[in-house]
């Protein structure tokens, strides 16, 4: 039997107020753009997180439970449905109620902790599982760090805390010859499971599936289905992982996506050999194929598929390292507000609006992107970020 995993990214960053400027710095500490959180929320969950849920409840029904599918929702896009659209969590509950979804691990605030801070990684590890049970009565099993970064020390991380699998980008740098369609042993791990994106069917929804210009357009469901199927034989898992605003926000519903998504399970499911599983289900009882070996970041950012997407310029450098910078003062500050108003600041989407990666992947990096240029990035988030550190010092001068 080949397994098909599905996996959705669910997330939305707390957007800063873009016009916030040198001049508010000790006079203002409302550093979000509420508007343009609450608009964007809304009009995502209009064209894909109400409408994808709907669709997946009905194949999970018509197909008596033999579809099965897997979300990781940040904690940050959790607080934001709560407050903008609670309607999105309800729909969520129910796919959870079904049995048939696993909901993944990953950090609270879809941080770079792990590269900084090892300590605020598993606060925010923590504090997302705990969210989870709170919203969806789950603990979960596999973990998902932001974006896929991933290496063996990430995933001899995630073992100590008891995951038992962790999911990675299927990179050509770190596969050679290899395949991804196969469950591998991380180095230095003993229990630990890693699953890997077949990058290349899952980008042919995610970035493909509306591209006049590709040779393969249009993406048929029947053609699809042959090229999952044609993995019988040379594979025995298929990790689709994308981002979950693919359906509807990134395709439009134009496009034929929903129609697709719509009839994919059936065209999958007409071979007997093949089934759908959540990442769970299939680490549980697949073997690992081989050690997989990263000694180095990955992810599945780019062309490159490396941390370049949110690290690597001096704006970006400079700007993580202030922020993890502050993280004893904020954390003997004892201030909630400030403490998580600094945590929202870790999320990565920060860095990577201030990417000057243009070229092949430019699209890529404006989508949503409230900026018109990186150092726009760079100068809201420092003047805000240098704001939370002179209220830091007025807190330390009162407790002195």
């Amino acid at each position: 039997m080949i397994s098909v995993c599905f996996y959705f990214q669910v997330h939305q960053p707390m957007r800063l107020d873009k016009s916030y400027s040198f001049f508010q710095m000790g006079r203002s500490h409302h550093y979000r753009d509420e508007a343009a959180n609450r608009d964007i929320m809304r009009k995502v969950a209009e064209k894909c997180y109400l409408p994808a849920n709907r669709m997946m409840l009905d194949l999970i029904e018509q197909h008596q439970g033999r579809f099965r599918i897997s979300y990781a929702i940040t904690g940050v896009a959790m607080e934001q449905f709560q407050e903008f659209c609670p309607e999105v969590l309800e729909t969520f509950r129910a796919l959870a109620d079904t049995g048939c979804v696993e909901f993944i691990g990953e950090t609270h605030y879809h941080s770079l902790a792990f590269l900084f801070s090892k300590e605020e990684f598993r606060r925010q590890v923590k504090m997302h599982s705990r969210i989870l049970e709170e919203f969806f009565g789950t603990k979960p099993v596999t973990f998902r760090n932001t974006e896929l970064i991933y290496s063996n020390d990430l995933a001899q991380e995630i073992e100590k805390m008891g995951y038992r699998a962790v999911l990675a980008e299927g990179a050509d740098q770190v596969l050679g010859w290899r395949s991804p369609n196969f469950v591998y042993q991380p180095a230095g791990c003993s229990k630990l499971k890693a699953l890997l994106k077949n990058y290349r069917l899952s980008d042919d929804v995610a970035f493909r599936f509306s591209d006049r210009g590709w040779s393969e357009w249009p993406v048929t469901v029947e053609k699809y289905a042959d090229w999952v199927h044609k993995v019988a034989g040379s594979g025995e898992i298929i990790n689709l992982f994308m981002d979950y605003e693919t359906i509807g926000e990134h395709q439009w519903a134009d496009t034929g996506i929903f129609e697709f998504f719509r009839k994919l399970p059936e065209a999958i499911l007409s071979r007997d050999d093949f089934v759908f599983e959540t990442p769970g289900e299939a680490a549980a009882h697949l073997d690992p194929m081989a050690q997989l070996d990263v000694p180095y970041f990955t992810s599945w950012a780019d062309l490159e598929r490396d941390v370049t997407a949110w690290l690597g310029n001096p704006m970006q450098d400079q700007a993580a390292e202030l922020a993890y910078a502050l993280e004893d003062k904020v954390l003997d500050s004892g201030d909630e507000d400030i403490i998580a108003t600094w945590r929202e600041l870790l999320t990565s989407d920060h860095f990577y609006y201030m990417c000057t990666k243009w070229f092949s992947d430019g699209d890529v990096h404006k989508y949503f992107n409230p900026y018109d240029t990186p150092h726009q990035a760079f100068i809201t988030y420092m003047n805000v970020l240098n704001d939370l550190a002179l209220r830091l010092d007025g807190s330390d001068r009162r407790q002195g």
